[in-house]
């Protein structure tokens, strides 16, 4: 598991940590059951507390990405994959919604935004 850390773009480390993680599960690259690293161990290699890497790990075992057992440490949770996709729809709805808030602030029609997303669709298959 690759965690990189960025200080200069103002995400929270916490947050950063959850993000790189929760996507390294839901893309495959971590597995169900896969060990994490211990709380305390990846504090220390990204040289970072320990309670905001906790903060992190807390996050994601409250999403369901994680599970820890006592004195064993944190393991990948088995993929509900339609609590994923329900949670990259909410995603897409709200970027949806500032999109449309956005297009209907500088005039843009519906059509013109409809065919807007369909060639960004077809260019990225």
């Amino acid at each position: 598991m690759q965690l990189i850390i960025n200080n200069r773009n103002g995400t929270p480390i916490y947050d950063q940590i959850y993000t790189q993680i929760k996507d390294q599960i839901i893309n495959g690259s971590l597995r169900e059951d896969d060990p994490l690293p211990s709380v305390r161990n990846l504090a220390k290699d990204l040289k970072i507390s320990v309670i905001t890497t906790k903060r992190a790990y807390e996050e994601l075992e409250n999403e369901g990405f994680i599970y820890t057992l006592p004195g064993k440490g944190s393991y990948v949770a088995p993929k509900n994959v339609e609590l994923i996709k329900e949670q990259n729809l909410r995603l897409i709805e709200d970027h949806l919604s500032e999109i449309i808030k956005l297009s209907v602030s500088c005039g843009l029609d519906k059509n013109t935004l409809l065919e807007t997303i369909d060639l960004l669709w077809e260019g990225s298959q």
